[in-house]
């Protein structure tokens, strides 16, 4: 592929998906009838073009439920994370604003506003929130003792190390939510706002928001019947109950959005990042990190593991991401493909974990389709 190949857009190419793609699309026709997830959306591109677009099932398993649409929107929950967030550190970097070895406490005194407590605190810096070693806890149910944003974000703030930064790599919202609010101060505008302008418009990314106008949130799959804390089902608002106390815009869940707009996000990130990055930015924050040893996080994202939820036949220079509501996405620049798949699996009641299996079969059994073509060539 030549570079003029590489600076065009992501071309449309599936007119033959259901034949050439069928055994993939089986194993998501399978998992739907054995209830794994009620229904799904999958954009596949390989070589600047998107030859799979598939949307399979319904909102929910009730036979009268809507079908999903290649158009159907999705709770992203953490894709959150490297669509919206690190994408915006990432533009951050490359116009000089952010120093990703200066100290978290530099934009956000509020972090180390009780370092006699802790002086570990003044160590973290904000690499170590992207690569997720900055010893912040993993997970924390907020929602449970705050009520507000402003609440929310000083429990984040004064949230206690769960080890010392640097020395291991913890997945961590906390760290992100931190992360975001130097972001912010750093750009003097919301999260929602520097996105939309910044990375979705100018990627032609018409279908991706954070809280989707109430209008079409009866067309978005429901993720969850919330008993414990907001006593409704969820559809068409976040999931994660800290994002929600967050208003729905947060960093580290809350974005909506289809599996093509992922696939124009995709071919952005294997074009070295034009329009709106530089390629020794997207091959900065995409190569796996050092430091702590045995991580498998670059700034923002992951890398493929020994059992990766990737498949097998990703490249190590790969990169990707999950999301707690049953959706990911998969970027291989040495093989020129990514993959996106989005289901609602939290429906109703986030207990079921088929897509552990589910996933990575799908991702092998596209890439052998792919394999077998270009062998065919």
């Amino acid at each position: 592929m030549t570079a003029s190949d590489l600076s065009s857009p992501l071309l449309d190419a599936f007119e033959h998906q259901d034949e050439v793609f069928a055994p993939a699309f089986l194993i998501l026709q399978e998992a739907i009838a054995h209830r794994s997830f009620p229904g799904a959306s999958a954009a596949i591109a390989h070589r600047g073009r998107l030859v799979a677009l598939k949307a399979l099932g319904r909102l929910t398993y009730e036979p009268t439920s809507p079908s999903v649409t290649p158009a159907t929107l999705f709770d992203l929950a953490s894709l959150t994370k490297v669509v919206a967030t690190t994408t915006m550190a990432m533009l951050h970097y490359q116009r000089g604003l952010l120093d990703l070895d200066a100290p978290v406490a530099a934009i956000v005194p509020e972090f180390t506003a009780d370092a006699e407590k802790d002086p570990r605190r003044q160590e973290v810096t904000l690499r170590m929130l992207l690569a997720h070693s900055s010893g912040l806890p993993a997970y924390e149910k907020l929602f449970l003792k705050t009520k507000t944003r402003d609440e929310l974000l000083q429990a984040a703030f004064t949230m206690p190390l769960a080890a010392d930064p640097g020395t291991r790599a913890a997945y961590s919202d906390i760290g992100f939510i931190i992360l975001s609010i130097a972001l912010e101060r750093l750009a003097d505008e919301s999260l929602d706002r520097f996105c939309q302008r910044e990375i979705f418009a100018p990627l032609g990314m018409t279908h991706t928001t954070f809280n989707p106008p109430t209008k079409i949130r009866s067309e978005i799959p429901p993720t969850v019947d919330d008993q414990t804390f907001r006593y409704r089902i969820i559809q068409g608002e976040v999931q994660d109950e800290n994002a929600s106390v967050l208003s729905g815009v947060a960093p580290h869940a809350g974005l909506f959005s289809s599996a093509e707009d992922l696939a124009k996000f995709a071919h952005c990130m294997l074009n070295g990042g034009s329009p709106i990055l530089r390629p020794e930015t997207v091959a900065l924050f995409t190569r796996r990190e050092s430091s702590p040893p045995g991580t498998s996080r670059t700034l923002g994202w992951d890398t493929p593991s020994t059992t990766s939820q990737s498949g097998k036949y990703f490249s190590p220079q790969s990169f990707g991401h999950l999301g707690y509501t049953g959706v990911s996405l998969w970027i291989d620049p040495v093989r020129q493909l990514s993959i996106a798949l989005l289901t609602n699996r939290t429906w109703p009641d986030c207990s079921n974990q088929a897509i552990k299996q589910v996933r990575p079969s799908f991702h092998d059994a596209a890439s052998e389709t792919l394999i077998s073509l270009s062998s065919q060539c």
